[in-house]
């Protein structure tokens, strides 16, 4: 059979695949795990044959984009194993579309991701605006689009959800501490008071997973919260006096 099935598995482990999701990847030939967009960090490959009983084959970045998994797709019926839902990556978008060319059946098996699981926070989901990435500087490479885009959701008054930036191969993620000291660097340089010591902040690291945290405070004084990958940080818009209430559970000089 010519098919492409995208099966999300959820934020942390093994056990967060759907029913569906395992029958999906049991009826295909091969199964493939995407091991760059997201982590899976409560899990491992073997964990993750065990749960489905079928043997997963790793897929990098190159694997996929290049359409080097079409070749394999025109004779077998693939499963693609995706960290949170599988279609928040816009690299899986273009895939369904290659295969819709190529006359490639496709299904999907949604999950869970990040874009839910920020609700833990308190804030209302239909007020968060644009999300963007921090991205790890290099000495060459120093983008500052995130801080734009921060600027013109707090103009609105909506949240900003800020995803950080993690190097798969390096087994490397951007901390919420390296994030926000960037972001205070280029506030130094534009001077426009959209992320300064004194602006509240979130941390939420490890949705999903027993091990969650949520930190809630002004900048400073989340520079000396540690917390595992991976997290994300999110820079609070207009607040309503609910958001107000629940995130004053998460307040550090309250929790510590």
């Amino acid at each position: 059979m010519r098919k492409i099935t995208l099966i999300g598995l959820g934020l942390w482990d093994e056990k967060d695949i759907t029913q569906r999701g395992i029958e999906k990847a049991r009826e295909a030939d091969i199964v493939y795990l995407e091991n760059y967009t997201s982590d899976l960090p409560g899990t491992t490959v073997k964990k993750l044959e065990e749960k489905i009983g079928k043997k997963v084959q790793l897929a990098n970045r190159h694997f996929i984009e290049t359409g080097k998994i079409m070749v394999h797709a025109e004779s077998n019926h693939l499963a693609l194993l995706v960290p949170g839902d599988p279609l928040i990556a816009t690299t899986h978008t273009d895939l369904l579309l290659r295969a819709k060319k190529r006359d490639i059946k496709t299904d999907i098996v949604h999950n869970a991701s990040i874009y839910s699981a920020i609700a833990e926070t308190g804030l209302q989901i239909y007020k968060f605006g644009k999300t963007t990435t921090v991205t790890f500087w290099k000495p060459n490479y120093k983008p500052k689009s995130f801080y734009e885009t921060i600027k013109q959701n707090k103009e609105r008054g909506l949240h900003t959800l800020l995803l950080l930036d993690l190097d798969k191969r390096k087994k490397e993620y951007l901390s919420p501490k390296e994030a926000i000291k960037t972001l205070l660097e280029i506030e130094k340089e534009k001077k426009q008071d959209i992320v300064t010591e004194k602006t509240n902040l979130v941390i939420a690291s490890r949705l999903g997973s027993p091990k969650r945290k949520i930190k809630y405070g002004e900048a400073e004084k989340l520079l000396e919260e540690k917390v595992e990958p991976p997290s994300s940080l999110i820079v609070p818009g207009e607040l309503h006096e609910m958001e107000k209430k629940y995130l004053d559970i998460f307040r550090v000089d309250q929790n510590d």
